[in-house]
């Protein structure tokens, strides 16, 4: 559906997108995560024919974005970060604008905003005017245009950007729905949206690729571990820190403390290439035969979160080594 080649796109002396390259095929849901001013929008706008690329390729069902952009727009539905709505319309008349503008007419026009009504929760509203809506309806209303036409892709800008919890909620409810039909472009710099929607991720850094795939593929790339958090009994915090070598694992940033009721807090990162036999058996064997008990254990995989700060950040963890960005 989509396919991106060494994008480049420089304003002036700045490049705002450096050698990007990425796929997304059918019915996929992919995340543009990175911090403000990382590019997202400026590929967007590229992929939607409003921008041309400095260098590169940007392809929509093998059509070139700056040789074809009229036939890009017809396949391709676009809710940019600021809403393009008229207050003074109600939904009806402004889906009407829109039909028309997109050349739908007859009764292809009424039954395509019949549809996109339908779609995003708004049959009911239809007749208001839309300086009168919440801004979770005018969201709402801002995807209806861009369904309207019943495009293949849709690239969504920051779609949540300024909503209340509830609202937020609802408007990932209606993307994931729409994901299941449509291919979806989804940017934004939040990481629990992308947790909540997106089936890959692409995480962008200065106009830069740092990591892409699914969370599962990206954290598998980096300096693979977990971080393990114990509760035990039967051993003091100072005399714990001498037994943890002798669980023949590779672990670091080992850290005890003695907890007020007599138990012991314990925290260490143990390296994925430890040993063939998982690290939670070993763990508990290390504990039997030290004659502990456990009365607590959880493991912590690396988040989106901690990926995301780990790609985009100087800071580095202790599992966590440089991302090729391929």
């Amino acid at each position: 559906m989509i396919e991106v080649k060494n994008l480049t796109k420089s304003y002036g002396n700045v490049a705002a997108v450096q050698d990007v390259s990425f796929s997304v095929g059918k019915d996929q849901v992919l995340g543009f995560l990175g911090p403000n001013g990382a590019g997202k929008t400026t590929i967007m706008k590229i992929l939607t024919g409003y921008h041309f690329p400095t260098s590169g390729t940007a392809l929509i069902d093998g059509i070139s974005v700056d040789e074809n952009p009229v036939e890009i727009k017809k396949r391709i539905g676009y809710l940019p970060e600021n809403v393009p709505l008229y207050g003074d319309l109600t939904i009806d008349e402004y889906l009407g604008f829109v039909a028309e503008a997109r050349r739908i007419g007859g009764s292809e026009s009424k039954k395509a905003i019949d549809a996109s009504l339908e779609a995003c929760g708004l049959k009911a509203w239809r007749g208001r005017k839309i300086e009168t809506l919440s801004k979770g309806y005018r969201q709402r209303t801002g995807l209806a245009q861009a369904i309207l036409h019943d495009p293949p892709i849709l690239i969504l800008d920051e779609p949540t950007n300024g909503l209340d919890p509830n609202q937020i909620i609802e408007i990932r409810s209606l993307i994931r729905e729409l994901g299941q039909r449509k291919t979806v472009i989804l940017s934004t710099h939040i990481m629990q949206e992308v947790e909540a929607i997106c089936s890959r991720v692409l995480i962008i850094n200065e106009g830069k690729i740092a990591a892409q795939g699914t969370p599962e593929e990206i954290a598998g790339t980096m300096k693979g571990g977990d971080t393990w958090e114990l509760v035990i009994k039967g051993m003091g915090a100072q005399d714990v820190q001498f037994k943890l070598p002798h669980l023949g694992i590779d672990i670091s940033s080992a850290s005890s403390q003695q907890l007020e009721d007599g138990t012991v807090g314990l925290s260490f990162f143990v390296a994925s290439d430890s040993g063939d036999t998982p690290a939670g058996e070993r763990i508990f064997d290390w504990a039997v035969a030290n004659g502990l008990k456990i009365l607590g254990m959880s493991r912590k995989k690396l988040s989106i979160e901690d990926i995301f700060v780990s790609l985009t950040t100087d800071e580095k963890n202790p599992g966590e080594v440089q991302h090729n960005g391929q």
